[in-house]
């Protein structure tokens, strides 16, 4: 493993420890039934979707990270490919956090589209590194 994909898989192992965080504060608004949680729908689909797509995208990526060195590409592009699959990660959830913030909001903001923009990260990291696997 390069140490530029070693410094990369430290990172999101670290940021495990910010979605466990994220995990308990959920599960306190509901012990605690904080309003603005359990009483508005849509902010607890978002919440809970946001805190399930980091815990995915993050292990996704930890388990495709090692690949990334052995693809046939250039250092620029191995390194697109390594920020791309962390970016994912952080940006997808933070549109569904960020774009829900107030207690009585009942729809998303326009910060909505930072999920749009991890999804679009995720499919070009991927699809960069499958092809530069085949090559």
């Amino acid at each position: 493993m390069s140490p530029e994909t070693r410094v990369t898989v430290a990172i999101l192992l670290i940021t495990v420890c910010t979605i466990a965080f994220g995990g308990l504060s959920l599960l306190m608004q509901i012990v605690r039934r904080i309003p603005g949680y359990l009483d508005n729908p849509a902010r607890r689909a978002l919440w809970t979707a946001g805190h399930a797509h980091a815990g995915v995208l993050v292990l996704f990526a930890l388990a495709t990270l090692p690949f990334v060195d052995q693809a046939g590409y250039s250092d620029g592009l191995r390194t697109l490919i390594r920020v791309l699959l962390v970016a994912a990660p952080i940006l997808m959830p933070l549109g569904f956090f960020l774009s829900i913030v107030r207690p009585t909001a009942t729809r998303p903001n326009k910060l909505i589209w930072l999920t749009g923009a991890g999804g679009l990260c995720l499919v070009v990291a991927t699809l960069l590194l499958g092809v530069g696997l085949l090559v």
